[in-house]
């Protein structure tokens, strides 16, 4: 059974790569990063950016679909 599951997980693994050669593999995926002016940092900032809104997603701290908006500063208290 166990070399009937590693078989069929070979034959999918080669379907998978053959598929991505043929629909133009590594250079078509570079042209699309490259087309939409991604560079690793920009990339890394919009990784970090969708983390922190779905942390507060999580946590409770903001509703689905609205935007993070800054909160202004509560004026100082008199003393």
């Amino acid at each position: 059974m166990d070399a009937l599951t590693l078989l069929i997980a070979l034959i999918a693994l080669g379907i998978a790569i053959a598929a991505f050669k043929r629909t133009g593999g590594m250079k078509d995926l570079k042209h699309q990063v490259e087309g939409f002016g991604l560079t690793s940092e920009t990339a890394r900032q919009k990784t970090a950016d969708a983390l922190d809104r779905l942390e507060q997603l999580i946590r409770g701290k903001e509703k689905p679909g609205t935007e993070k908006e800054e909160r202004p500063e509560e004026p100082s208290k008199p003393k």
